[in-house]
């Protein structure tokens, strides 16, 4: 590592200030730590995690040239290498270029080498792969992304609905698995691929959470979907662009689980940032395989393709090219604001049917759901949603203590046009029924005017668990308390209902179990980047400072004054001596000091001088950095 550190140094020296600058922008990781001579630039462009980091910039044909030179032992030339990857003199120039801007790789004299600890991993074995040719692209027309973005957000309104009423499970240990996305995918009548980016999405805004090995709604789910559909479609954005994950479209991926780095975050970054507003691409797959040629580390064309695949299904790119609302993500505008204005308001009427069904085009507004969720059970929910009512939904609405005047009044207020009249009779025979039995919670009683109904039930089989017995004519106790003795009446056909001790009934509200959402991700505070002209200056600084200085005196006599300055314990003779073995570089001994009454001997080769330490090789090839206040003696070897 030394040698590579010194042969790295050695490159650095020759090259000048707007050069060193290339490789500070490119590096910037590097720029973060305090610099003081080009070797300690050189010490912190060959730390691995940076090494790594470089390299992922670099673009395909880069990327085959380094494997080359690593491959070759960083002893070949522009000769061998060319020649391996059967490329011209100008390709690998312009590869080339992309290794130097990094200090990835360098010439020595007439050899390659190449930086330690590249991974190569992504190399084209015996060729050099060239750019694609550059994506065509059009005039930007007018493509809705209405229909993709809404369908998304009924999406993820479908996948709450399925947790709630239908089981969705998680594994403790974090995630959901393979085998449970196809099964509920099936279910929802969706590809596997698309139901995990629902699922992704609404955990990320943090609509469903884990509970007991289950996945349900949270409250911030239920707010999500009393809102309009602009700003659910602003949540969900805003998730997307939080989401850290790689998509795997050809087959479906455990989701849910926590994913190191930030791999997904550039990706899905970086493919947007690649769509304009004003032109747009003909061909995304022509934007795909550029991508992937740019930044192989990065972008593969499965996993780009399936990011574009998302910014269309949520309304950021139509068409190939950026709509107002991607424009707002891209640029960091008003998000929610360009969601709004995107999505069109939500349907406020519904249109009944003589099949006992209501059909609703477009997402419906929070109130129609709630006033057809009381009435109707949901059947549908493609295209268009499609409610339908039965004798056991109107009873449901009954049950919160509506009248069946109540209810048309309801129906009426958010349908299309007139009630149908089966609707109505429908409403009017249940409540007819409604409330001919009561029950109340002695541990209960079940009572009814028409004693012959009591018969009836005392003599069902299906109610033998009730145990029920008769108290009076019109009064049966029940052994069960007084909500199970409901659910199975209701379960054999009839229509109870509950009263309280003072004969008042009872509105039952069933409280939905919800699970806490998922911990929203936190942008990471890191150091402030130093910026372009801040690298600029640190460069011209760490090369003007070792060229030599001109009108100050002879070299020698500039470090020996120097020398002189920062120690006080050195004759002048000595001083004389180390300045001249700086200049010509030659060995002399010195007597170093380690502690209070411990000095240390060394034969060195002075290299630099910089600051009050000297840098130096040693005898056994490696080297060391010196405090010119701790040498106490300085002499010729031997």
């Amino acid at each position: 590592m030394p040698r590579r550190i010194n042969a790295l140094a050695t490159w650095l020296l020759q090259l000048e200030p707007d050069e060193v600058a290339a490789i500070l922008l490119h590096r910037r990781d590097v720029a973060d730590r305090y610099l003081r001579t080009l070797k300690d630039l050189a010490t912190q462009l060959t730390d691995a995690d940076s090494v790594h980091a470089g390299e992922d910039t670099l673009d395909q044909g880069a990327l085959d040239v380094l494997g080359a030179i690593v491959a070759q032992g960083n002893s070949g030339t522009v000769d061998t290498v060319c020649a391996e990857l059967r490329c011209s003199l100008g390709d690998f120039e312009r590869a080339f270029g992309e290794l130097k801007q990094r200090a990835l790789a360098w010439p020595e004299g007439s050899r390659l080498a190449a930086i330690n600890s590249v991974r190569t991993s992504g190399a084209t074995q015996g060729k050099l792969t060239l750019r694609p040719p550059a994506p065509g692209r059009r005039k930007a027309s007018a493509v809705s992304p209405i229909v993709p973005a809404m369908s998304t957000v009924d999406g993820v309104a479908r996948l709450l609905a399925h947790c709630e009423q239908d089981t969705f499970d998680a594994r403790y240990t974090g995630g959901v698995a393979t085998v449970e996305i196809r099964r509920v995918a099936r279910a929802l009548r969706v590809a596997d691929g698309v139901l995990r980016l629902w699922l992704e999405l609404a955990a990320e805004a943090q609509l469903v959470g884990v509970d007991r090995g289950r996945l349900l709604p949270t409250r911030h789910g239920d707010a999500w979907l009393d809102s309009q559909p602009g700003p659910r479609l602003a949540a969900l954005v805003h998730a997307w662009q939080r989401m850290d994950w790689r998509p795997e479209p050809d087959q479906a991926r455990a989701a849910l689980r926590d994913y190191p780095g930030a791999a997904g975050l550039l990706l899905r970054r970086s493919t947007l940032e690649r769509f304009q507003a004003d032109e747009a691409f003909t061909h995304t797959s022509e934007l795909v395989a550029d991508l992937s040629w740019e930044r192989p580390a990065v972008h593969d064309e499965r996993a780009t393709a399936a990011v574009i695949s998302e910014l269309e299904s949520l309304g950021m790119v139509a068409g190939g090219a950026l709509t107002p609302l991607g424009v707002a993500v891209r640029d960091g505008g008003d998000v929610e604001a360009a969601a709004v204005e995107l999505m069109p308001p939500a349907t406020e009427k519904a249109a009944f049917q003589t099949d006992m069904t209501a059909v609703v085009n477009g997402l419906p507004s929070p109130e129609l759901s709630a006033t057809l969720n009381l009435v109707a059970d949901l059947e549908d929910n493609d295209a268009a949603r499609v409610w339908r009512m039965s004798a056991g939904s109107v009873r449901r609405a009954l049950d919160t203590g509506l009248s069946a005047d109540e209810v048309l009044g309801r129906l009426a207020a958010v349908s299309e046009a007139a009630l149908p009249q089966v609707i109505e009779y429908q409403v009017h025979d249940v409540a007819r029924r409604h409330g001919h039995l009561t029950v109340t919670d002695v541990a209960s009683c079940v009572r009814a005017t028409d004693p012959v109904l009591l018969q009836e039930i005392v003599k069902s089989k299906r109610l033998a668990s009730l145990k029920l017995r008769f108290l009076a004519p019109t009064v049966l106790a029940s052994a069960q308390p007084m909500a199970e003795t409901l659910t199975a009446l209701r379960r054999c056909g009839y229509a109870p209902t509950g009263l309280d001790a003072g004969e008042q009934s009872i509105v039952e509200t069933v409280e939905r179990k919800r699970a806490h959402a998922r911990g929203e991700r936190r942008p990471d505070h890191r150091r402030t980047e130093v910026d372009d002209l801040e690298l600029t200056q640190l460069a011209v600084r760490l090369v003007e400072q070792e060229r030599p200085s001109a009108g100050r005196g002879s070299p020698r006599a500039t470090a020996a004054r120097m020398l002189r300055d920062q120690n006080v314990f050195l004759r002048d003779e000595e001083v004389v001596l180390l300045s001249s073995a700086l200049v010509d570089g030659s060995r002399v001994e010195i007597k170093y000091a380690t502690g209070p009454r411990n000095t240390e001997t060394h034969v060195i080769v002075p290299t630099k001088h910089l600051e009050g330490i000297v840098s130096a090789d040693l005898a056994d090839g490696t080297s060391r950095d010196f405090e010119i206040g701790h040498v106490r003696k300085v002499a010729l070897p031997g």
